[in-house]
């Protein structure tokens, strides 16, 4: 998730290209902070193999170059699942070896059943999680249940909210508010979501995809729609910031390792996803960007206190399957992006 961002990375891209890359040194692209500050040179001297990390803002931003490129000079992407799909259905995902990757043995089962790539045919689960309501439950009288407690908020709430302003997220909460799926492309049901978002705008302190935990710690805001991990940031700072999942659901999102068909650096490239998945590794994204991995053996070296701090952190993998996985929308993509720039050009 541009982070994820999913989407966690925070920062801007570096000015790397793949034109850049050495064709014998391994290249992984992957958002800024997404991973431990020194697991590529750790990797480097573990493995004896030459790696350098790439920066990604976002989804778009790397997918544009990997269709381009075909995806040659990248041997490793972090990209979430709808776009992990995507590579695949264009035949620039490598169909993985599992000898390869003896720690895809660290996965929950239910990591290996996600419906973007049962079996984990050509993408590795890296972090999931769902979306949600952050809030200041010292400001808000009881405890928000519904996604509309946002879409239409009370006159006391009304312009202390912000929402998510990448696509898929944005038009998310008003899908599953109304019980439609959160992939779903029947044009009655997006123009009734288009509509009720326009109306929604109105209430809105701001479209806020980075700071508004922030603003949930500073006042300005009062409740927010939020990734679980990114409310973390904000409970970290002020214990009166609670993370709820309202009673019409979330979505499920998994932000993915996908290995490069062009790679040419493929045994490398196996070695730093198996890397990764090594759980005092993969464990590293769990206690420090504070989203959950679907890592077990990591995520039971979790402290009960660190869960009591993050009670999000202990969702259950039952409980984040119970819910509808982001998928590729195919063509209609081109539909959410036209009514997400409608919703937004509006008075």
């Amino acid at each position: 998730m541009q982070f994820k961002i999913c989407g966690a990375a925070i920062g801007a891209s570096l000015a790397l290209g793949a034109g850049m890359a050495s064709a014998d040194k391994l290249v992984v692209s992957n958002w800024d902070g997404y991973m431990a500050p020194d697991a590529i040179s750790a990797f480097s001297e573990a493995s004896g193999n030459e790696a350098e990390l790439v920066l990604h803002g976002t989804n778009e931003e790397i997918m544009g170059k990997l269709i381009a490129s075909k995806g040659k000079g990248y041997d490793v992407v972090f990209v979430s699942s709808p776009f992990a799909e995507v590579l695949h259905n264009l035949g620039l995902a490598e169909e993985l070896d599992h000898d390869k990757i003896p720690n895809l043995s660290n996965l929950y089962t239910e990591a290996t059943q996600l419906k973007h790539d049962e079996g984990n045919v050509f993408s590795v689960p890296y972090a999931w999680g769902t979306t949600g309501l952050c809030y200041r439950s010292d400001l808000v009288e009881g405890t928000p249940d519904s996604w509309m407690d946002l879409l239409q908020p009370s006159e006391d709430l009304a312009g202390k909210t912000t929402m998510l302003a990448t696509d898929r997220w944005l038009l998310g909460a008003a899908m599953l508010a109304k019980g439609y799926s959160v992939n779903t492309t029947d044009d009655a049901e997006l123009a009734e979501v288009r509509d009720q978002l326009i109306a929604t705008k109105k209430t809105l302190l701001a479209y806020d995809d980075t700071t508004f935990y922030a603003k949930l710690v500073s006042g300005e805001a009062e409740m927010v729609h939020a990734w679980d991990g990114w409310c973390n940031y904000g409970i970290a700072e002020n214990a009166d910031i609670k993370y709820t999942i309202p009673k019409e659901g979330s979505d499920l999102w998994v932000d993915t390792m996908v290995i490069l068909k062009n790679s040419e650096n493929k045994d490398a490239a196996y070695d730093f996803v198996n890397f990764i998945l090594d759980p005092k590794n993969h464990g590293w994204a769990a206690e420090n960007i504070l989203y959950k991995v679907p890592n077990k053996p990591a995520m039971e070296a979790l402290s009960e206190d660190f869960i009591a701090q993050f009670p999000n952190m202990g969702i259950s993998p039952e409980q984040l399957m119970s819910y509808e996985q982001l998928r590729d929308v195919g063509q209609a993509q081109r539909a959410y992006s036209r009514i997400v720039s409608e919703i937004k050009a509006a008075n």
